[in-house]
């Protein structure tokens, strides 16, 4: 008969991600203030740790308690919820494949959205800056996307020091310098396109994206292989043990 240990670590998963959630929560203020949740007009980091971990954790519970207590209910609802998780997965990488510009859209959507969002979550901040600087990027499409963002737009109006400029996660890097220099975007976009490239990335974050997948396609196709042989393997063993339980049950019954 196979132990609840498979289970339990989603389980322990699960509660790891949904506490440090509720801890960003917290630091920001978000539990003594529930109506903030929707104040937001980005998106909000900690929904992915909450998300994912509620899941993690829901599904960790049903195989644990199911495995331990032998509970057919339970492993049956672990194996449909796993099975359903993986079908919408695959239906997802589908329609990607398929919809590559509507899905270009979205994406460039998105980016646009959070930029105007930028100064209003620090988590949403740092996620930004680490995208644009992982990928050597700057907006969704270029620098320009800039504009979207009440601090950084080169309107007459616009009394920001930041005015015309873009946050220095845009700046190109200087090996020589130890320190970060947050005001290396200030009024860059007030220069000429061929001045801006000495100083900042040109090229938008979703071209950039799109050529990151192309030259690590082999990589991120195993992972996703990865995942859905580990989700298999879970429905397998969880319709295992409810096999054995049923055929341990029916033999006790003609005893």
């Amino acid at each position: 008969m196979m132990s609840g240990k498979h289970f339990k670590a989603h389980e322990f998963l699960g509660v790891a991600f949904l506490g440090i959630g509720l801890w960003a929560w917290s630091e920001k203020g978000v539990l003594s203030n529930i109506s903030s949740i929707t104040d937001l007009g980005g998106f909000d980091p900690v929904w992915l740790f909450l998300v994912v971990g509620g899941v993690m954790f829901i599904l960790g519970f049903a195989g644990c308690i199911g495995a331990l207590r032998e509970n057919s209910f339970l492993l049956k609802f672990f194996s449909v919820f796993l099975g359903i998780i993986f079908f919408l997965e695959l239906t997802a990488g589908i329609l990607a494949f398929v919809f590559k510009d509507w899905i270009k859209d979205q994406l460039n959507f998105f980016i646009n959205n959070n930029i105007r969002a930028y100064r209003d979550d620090i988590d949403l901040q740092n996620l930004i800056d680490f995208t644009q600087e992982y990928w050597e990027c700057c907006g969704a499409f270029g620098a320009d996307d800039w504009n979207l963002n009440i601090y950084f737009n080169c309107t007459d109006s616009n009394p920001s020091r930041e005015k015309c400029g873009v946050p220095f996660s845009c700046c190109t890097k200087d090996p020589a310098e130890d320190v970060i220099n947050t005001q290396c975007g200030y009024d860059i976009r007030a220069k000429t396109v061929s001045e801006q490239r000495t100083f900042i990335y040109i090229k938008g974050c979703v071209p950039q994206f799109e050529k990151w997948l192309q030259d690590n396609l082999t990589v991120v196709a195993g992972i996703f292989i990865g995942i859905a042989l580990l989700q298999i393997f879970g429905i397998c063993l969880a319709q295992n043990l409810v096999s054995d339980i049923d055929a341990v049950r029916e033999s006790c019954l003609f005893t």
